[in-house]
Order: C-alpha cells, then sequence, then structure tokens
C-alpha cells in the first residue's frame, strides 16, 4: 500500500503579478503530480496539497527556494490514501476570506505560541482559548474548555469581536485548523484593543503533530477528502452526534438535496436510511442528488487550463517560482 504525503501550509509575502505565478505554480504541482487545493492571492499563498513523499519533498525545496517564500511552515502528514483527487489553484482578494484587506499579519499580528508553550499555558486561569473557527468545524472537535463563535464562517467574525468585550483583562490565544486565520484574527483583536492577544502557530494540526494532543476533544475538520483527523493520543474523545439520531459519530457528510447541502456529523446507518438527506423533506426533494455511501459530492471545475497562453520562455523568465527546479 501506498503512503502519501499531506502538506498544509500559507505564507503571507507580497505577489505582485498573481495570474502568471497562478499559471507557473499550477504547472508546477502538474509537473510533480500533486493534487489539491491552493489559493493565490497578493498578500501571499494558501494551500493543502497531497502527493507521494518524494514529490513533496520536491514541492517543499522548490517552494522555500523562492526568497518570497523563505519562512513557510509546512504541516507535513500521512494518509493512506490521496487526499484530493483533483487540483486547483485560484486567484482570490485573500488567502483566507476574513474581509479583512487592510491588515498585514507582517505588520501586526497576535505573538505566535509554540504547541509546547500552548499546551503550558492552556489551562491558566488568565487564558481564554479562542476558536476562530466555522460551526461545524468547532462542533467536531475543539479544545476542552475552549471559546467558540456562532459562524458560518470566517469573514462573519470582525462582526462577533464585540461578544469578547468581557474577556479584554484575559490572555487571549487564538487557535484555528493551520494557523492562517489566527494571523488575521488576532490582528483584529489587537486592532480593537486587546493587549494580551497570542495564536497558537500551526494551529491544531502542527499541535497534534508536536505534542500528544491532550484536551482537544474530537476530531479536527480538515479541507480535504478526509475530512476529520485525530489529533488527540492522550485523552481522545467524540464529541459530535449525528443529526438524525443523536448518537455519537464524527462521520462529515454533506445534505444530498444541493439545495441544502447543510455540512452535518451523520452516522453510517443514517447516511443510508436517509439517503443522504438531512431530513424527510430534504429526502423527498426533486432536485436530491444520489447518494453513494460518501455524503461527499465533487464540485464542476471551472474550466481553467494552465497550459493555455503560456511559454517556457515566458515561465524561465517570471519571477515566480523556479519550475525547472522540480524537474531536477
Amino acid at each position: 500500500m501506498k503512503t502519501y504525503t499531506v502538506l498544509l501550509y500559507y505564507c503571507y509575502t507580497r505577489i505582485e503579478n498573481v495570474e502568471q505565478f497562478r499559471h507557473e505554480h499550477h504547472l508546477l504541482c502538474l509537473s510533480l503530480n500533486l493534487n489539491g487545493r491552493i489559493i493565490v492571492a497578493t498578500e501571499g499563498l494558501n494551500g493543502t496539497v497531497s502527493g507521494l513523499a518524494e514529490d513533496c519533498t520536491k514541492y517543499m525545496e522548490t517552494v522555500k527556494a523562492d526568497p518570497r517564500f523563505a519562512k513557510i511552515d509546512f504541516k507535513i502528514e500521512t494518509s493512506d490514501r490521496p487526499a484530493f483527487t483533483k487540483l486547483h489553484v485560484r486567484i482570490k482578494p485573500e488567502i483566507v476570506h476574513a474581509d479583512l484587506p487592510h491588515i498585514d499579519p507582517n505588520a501586526k499580528t497576535g505573538t505566535h505560541l509554540s504547541p509546547t508553550d500552548f499546551k503550558a499555558l492552556k489551562d491558566n486561569p488568565d487564558v481564554v482559548l479562542l476558536d476562530v473557527r466555522s460551526n461545524y468545524e468547532h462542533s467536531l472537535g475543539k479544545f476542552k474548555n475552549a471559546v467558540t463563535l456562532d459562524i458560518e464562517n470566517f469573514r462573519e467574525f470582525p462582526d462577533k469581536v464585540n461578544e469578547l468585550e468581557k474577556y479584554k483583562d484575559k490572555k487571549i490565544v487564538t487557535y484555528c485548523t493551520g494557523g492562517i486565520k489566527c494571523e488575521k484574527a488576532s490582528a483584529f483583536l489587537l486592532e480593537k484593543g486587546f493587549d494580551n492577544v497570542y495564536q497558537l502557530h500551526g494551529g491544531i494540526i502542527k499541535y497534534g503533530l508536536e505534542t500528544d494532543g491532550e484536551d482537544f476533544e474530537g476530531k479536527c475538520y480538515v479541507f480535504d477528502n478526509r475530512i476529520a483527523v485525530d489529533v488527540n493520543k492522550k485523552n481522545p474523545t467524540v464529541v459530535s452526534v449525528c443529526q438524525v439520531c443523536g448518537t455519537p459519530s464524527a462521520r462529515m457528510v454533506n445534505c444530498a438535496n444541493p439545495e441544502c447541502n447543510n455540512h452535518m456529523p451523520m452516522c453510517e446507518h443514517c447516511g443510508w436510511e436517509m439517503d443522504g438527506a438531512c431530513s424527510p423533506e430534504c429526502k423527498a426533494h426533486p432536485a436530491k442528488r444520489p447518494y453513494d455511501g460518501t455524503g461527499y459530492y465533487q464540485k464542476k471545475t471551472n474550466g481553467y487550463n494552465p497550459y493555455a497562453n503560456i511559454s517556457k520562455t515566458r515561465m524561465k523568465k517570471s519571477s515566480a517560482l523556479p519550475f525547472d527546479q522540480a524537474k531536477k
């Protein structure tokens, strides 16, 4: 059985020509047989990719060879199956959608805590652990006693900060999956007058890789085909429950009704019983998608062709990643 590597990473750095960079970065990934989701913006790079270990090593070496990405911190996991079946490299206004384009984490952000320092600090009564992820993420798993926010996506975070006023005299430690959301979340808290703001460097994933994962309750939601991964090796629990029957379940699905598409925990029995739907109404909906037991429905590609309008001469002259290095 083949073992695959999964890389989770981000880097806030200036990218001048995002269209050109996107083309050439896509070609780099194709040359290394990598699949995944990558976001490119003028403010930086954010992605999760997977492939064979040797190809992922070449990818990391190539990316880090560019001075703009020399400081990038790759979270490296292993999987017994590919984490993605396709490759998407997209241009967005921000590398994580926060509606906070004015914030530059290289200029201002919360103090980074290593996983070891976070573990030593997390139970201090003067500390508030703040989960800045969405509802479906923290419902699957979170740190013990963490404060959560009722948000469907991260761009709602700025509107919820007023709910944190009661913690202004505490040390606030933000955390998320891989650290990227915390860069802007902690900076925004500082902007709003919170004085003692910290963040878990590398997020939940790095915490699990570098410690025993103590006191992370449940599983960690990830944005690839694995959906949920184990973090806690010391005192693991399952905290999420099937939306249909209420039994403990960490199995995440999307409702088979595309007009609902509710993302939720659902046990395997209820998945088949409900034919992938979250309710009798959705089960009877005329647009309901066929259920294959996974609750995962592949998104349509946008028709982007990375080979169009690009030449080897242009690649060699570009300021993007040193593409030729990947073939050596």
